[in-house]
């Protein structure tokens, strides 16, 4: 990638980024047995979660639906990008709803690809998905990060936020001075917004709204917090914050490691907004103890920083 630093220039990784590798005698590979038997798709694979070992071996996933190839290209994402080959699989809710239950799941979060290729963007395999993790699971909540439904919103949310969801999250994930460089021509700021808001708008029910921010790639600690309030401004309830990674020499180089001292001070700005929840920490992700996080907004209690 043009201005990529140097392999020896990189900022070399410090000692709050690192993480212990999968355990032999934990649930990891129970989960991932049961993931790869069911022919499904996990974020926590494709994006090279550095939470896989903490979360795999407690029993959690957070699953992908659509397939594995993304229209989008963003940046910072190690997802694979450009046409899928694949149709979408009629079969995936069953078989990811059978899962969650045979995993003993009480929080399930679900997100995709991007399908700019599909009609209805995949609004219809959400809400099928919801539908049958509520048959199959009926004790368990249901969180849903989707993509932005480019030209459907409208549609897309009434499909999605109809089949009832408990938390709907679509991830901001930059400040507005970086988010066309880093998410191409497509995505937009005040869209990410207007969804998040008029997801709230839409639904007849007490839905939780979400949002996730990356830091490290070139924003201000200031610029964080503008965020923040625009976020808070458009109803969002619960919000996480976390270090970017580059996943590969082609991605969006790291401007700098955030320290966790940094992280707990956007922790305490999020507080006063009056988020219901914030996590706030180097390695937490959108989907990072999800179900702690909707705890957390439901019960009050508030902020936390990991």
């Amino acid at each position: 990638m043009q201005g990529s630093l140097p392999v020896a220039d990189r900022p070399r990784r410090p000692e709050w980024m690192k993480v212990r590798a999968p355990s032999q005698n934990g649930s990891y590979f129970d989960v991932r047995k049961l993931i790869h038997g069911a022919q499904l798709n996990t974020i926590c694979e494709e994006a090279r979660c550095p939470n896989i070992a903490e979360c795999w071996g407690r029993g959690t996933a957070t699953f992908q639906i659509l397939g594995e190839t993304c229209t989008r290209a963003c940046r910072y994402c190690y997802v694979n990008s450009g046409k899928p080959s694949e149709p979408v699989d009629p079969l995936e809710p069953l078989r990811l709803a059978q899962t969650a239950k045979q995993m003993g799941l009480k929080h399930v979060v679900v997100t995709s690809v991007d399908r700019d290729d599909v009609e209805d963007k995949g609004a219809g395999h959400y809400a099928a998905t919801i539908r049958a993790l509520k048959a199959k699971v009926p004790d368990a909540s249901v969180e849903v990060l989707t993509p932005d439904f480019l030209g459907v919103e409208e549609s897309a949310l009434q499909t999605v936020l109809a089949a009832r969801p408990d938390v709907f999250n679509h991830n901001i994930e930059t400040v507005r001075r970086l988010h066309r460089k880093m998410r191409g021509g497509k995505a937009s700021y005040d869209g990410a917004l207007w969804l998040l808001q008029r997801a709230k708008e839409i639904a007849d029910y007490p839905v939780l709204t979400k949002s996730g921010i990356i830091v490290g790639l070139g924003e201000s600690n200031d610029e964080v917090v503008e965020t923040l309030r625009d976020l808070r401004a458009h109803g969002v309830d619960v919000v996480t914050i976390g270090q970017y990674l580059q996943p590969s020499a082609k991605h969006a180089t790291i401007d700098r490691w955030v320290h966790p001292d940094e992280f707990t001070w956007f922790r305490e700005q999020g507080e006063a907004l009056g988020f219901g929840s914030v996590f706030s920490g180097p390695l937490v992700r959108s989907s990072y103890r999800a179900d702690e996080q909707r705890h957390a907004a439901e019960t009050g209690r508030g902020a936390v920083a990991y």
